[in-house]
């Protein structure tokens, strides 16, 4: 049996901590899925298309990883791509306590999916996608935090950000 693990997340945008998470994990399971919400309850600033081709373009190098977009029950998700592994990324104790919630509630849903967690490199663990956004917005220099294309992206999206 192939251990499938699913990456889900908005990403919006990539970032380090997404790529170290991926690298980390990579190396542990056959395939992973990073599986792109829609989630339009966050409102992202790129569209799940522009997203979905920003994180493939920034994952290419790793030979078991692929980037769908997905707008289901993440369970289902899992399910159709037979994923046996649900991945989450913690950073802060914050992040535990929701992601304890879901895996619960996943577990309650379909026994058969694990989730696993996985901690990013500690330079790492401040970096979300709304800081990088609400940085980038103010004209910040993000180029620490995130891919060079992800700051080419961003460039394209904010008329005003300079990188």
């Amino acid at each position: 049996m192939k251990n499938i693990a699913v990456y889900a997340g908005t990403f919006d945008p990539i970032t380090y901590g997404h790529v170290d998470l991926v690298e980390r994990a990579a190396n542990i399971f056959d395939k992973i899925i990073v599986a792109i919400a829609a989630n339009s309850v966050k409102k992202p600033l790129f569209s799940l298309d522009e997203r979905v081709d920003l994180t493939a373009q920034v994952l290419k190098r790793f030979q078991n990883v692929e980037v769908a977009g997905f707008d289901t029950l993440l369970l289902n998700f899992a399910k159709k791509h037979h994923a046996n592994v649900i991945l989450r990324g913690l950073r802060t104790v914050t992040d535990f306590d929701y992601e304890f919630q879901l895996a619960s509630m996943n577990r309650n849903l379909n026994p058969a999916i694990e989730s696993i967690f996985l901690m990013p490199a500690e330079k790492y663990m401040s970096i979300s996608s709304s800081l990088i956004r609400e940085i980038a917005s103010l004209e910040g220099d993000v180029s620490a935090f995130v891919p060079e294309e992800a700051v080419a992206a961003l460039k394209r999206k904010i008329g005003t950000y300079q990188g």
